[in-house]
């Protein structure tokens, strides 16, 4: 079975890759703000583990809200890096691309914690799963992660310093701020997972 990742170069899905190792990572260009540095990492990280690595263009930056858009957040907003309807978004224009390549499993890298966003709960994922499955091809998507935390997945994953090292997690910047939430989830999550290492 042919598999991708949806990598972002963050922490999650770059140990979704790690741990998985699938034939594919597809890093998607939506007009994000951080859209270089994002780019780069993901690079990077399928060059030292031997991935093939596609990048899809679709700027949609015009519709985007929030930190990552680099415009105010929604009122209907959990948190400030929300943008309305991206997760939709990305797995539909990643699922066009697993199509055109013959990819039968689309991970996504989306944890525990990702819950208190509608579309990082297993139910939203359970059903673009059966709206894929209601139309042609035979793709899947899966979370391998998303019972587990951040640190949970790098020791699942055993996704060691030299490869995470390469990951972009700001929101707001191609080379990260070190203040946004991005950062601070990167920094706090590092320092509980190899402490003094780091």
């Amino acid at each position: 079975m042919n598999r991708a990742v949806l990598l972002s170069g963050g922490m999650d899905s770059t140990c979704i890759a790690h741990w998985k190792r699938p034939k594919f990572a597809i890093t998607i260009n939506y007009g994000q703000r951080a859209a270089a540095g994002e780019i780069r990492a993901s690079k990077a990280i399928c060059e030292a583990l031997g991935i093939e690595h596609i990048i899809v263009q679709a700027d949609i930056s015009s519709l985007g809200s929030g930190d990552m858009a680099g415009l105010p957040p929604s009122n209907s907003a959990p948190a400030t890096e929300w943008w309305p309807y991206r997760n939709q978004f990305l797995i539909t224009v990643a699922a066009m691309k697993c199509h055109a390549l013959g990819i039968q499993e689309l991970m996504f890298g989306t944890l525990k914690s990702d819950s208190f966003h509608t579309d990082g709960t297993g139910p939203f994922f359970q059903s673009v799963n059966h709206l894929l499955g209601l139309q042609e091809g035979e793709l899947q998507i899966t979370t391998p992660a998303i019972d587990l935390t951040a640190k949970e997945l790098i020791e699942v994953s055993r996704t060691p310093l030299e490869i995470l090292a390469w990951s972009h997690s700001c929101h707001v910047h191609e080379i990260s701020c070190g203040f946004c939430r991005g950062c601070e989830k990167h920094f706090n999550t590092m320092g509980k997972a190899f402490g003094h290492q780091y």
